[in-house]
């Protein structure tokens, strides 16, 4: 049953990989009618994930390196999401302000700014596809595929796959500044749920503290 709905993911990604480097718009240089439509579909499949709050599934994700790990996530509008990776001390909190990676095991918390990471532009309370964010877009039966930049937030992107029909994210891929993608692919989604207190909390006083005392 794992293996079945594992081919499934990778068929998706291949699929709307191969839709975007065949047949993608690339709408800063496509003009016309149909850039125009592309772009307005887009901006309404973006307002309806927008719409969405609060979620939680189960993830796989896939390193620059092609390494498979996979855990449950939870996400909570606007800039919070947590992936608890299974049978591993690793988890990665972002509370809206910093990207946190915990090591249990080992007790080290590393912080990033999320204002400096694609990731931002999914967990905005609404995503944007105006000011030349949206750079392509592709539409097939099967999926639509955005990627989005913003040049505030450097020189990476964010590849956002959606069902066609039903407007439901299916997998996102960051891509860095040094060109390595980070691809989340999600299934068993729930939407509407509420969390536990403290779901996405960053103990930053204790990392100042552990910090000083080095």
């Amino acid at each position: 049953m794992k293996m079945n709905r594992l081919s499934r993911l990778k068929t998706l990604y291949m699929a709307a990989i191969v839709a975007m480097l065949s047949g993608g718009v690339a709408l800063s240089t496509t003009q016309g009618s149909y850039a125009q439509t592309a772009s307005a579909q887009a901006q309404t499949i973006a307002n309806h994930f927008s719409a969405i709050k609060t979620m939680t599934g189960d993830f796989i994700q896939f390193s620059p390196k092609g390494e498979m790990t996979e855990g449950t996530f939870y996400l909570e509008r606007p800039g919070k999401i947590r992936f608890q990776y299974k049978n591993s001390p690793v988890r990665v909190i972002t509370d809206g302000q910093s990207v946190a990676i915990n090591n249990r095991k080992l007790d080290t918390w590393d912080l990033y700014q999320l204002s400096q990471t694609p990731m931002k532009m999914l967990l905005d309370n609404r995503i944007d596809l105006s000011g030349g964010k949206l750079l392509a877009v592709n539409q097939d039966p099967g999926a639509t595929t955005m990627i989005l930049a913003d040049k505030t937030l450097g020189k990476g992107q964010i590849r956002m796959i959606f069902d066609s029909k039903t407007y439901e994210l299916r997998q996102w891929t960051i891509v860095d500044q040094q060109n390595l993608e980070t691809t989340i692919q999600i299934t068993n989604v729930r939407t509407g749920v509420r969390f536990a207190n403290g779901m996405f909390d960053i103990p930053y006083q204790r990392i100042a503290m552990k910090r000083n005392h080095r």
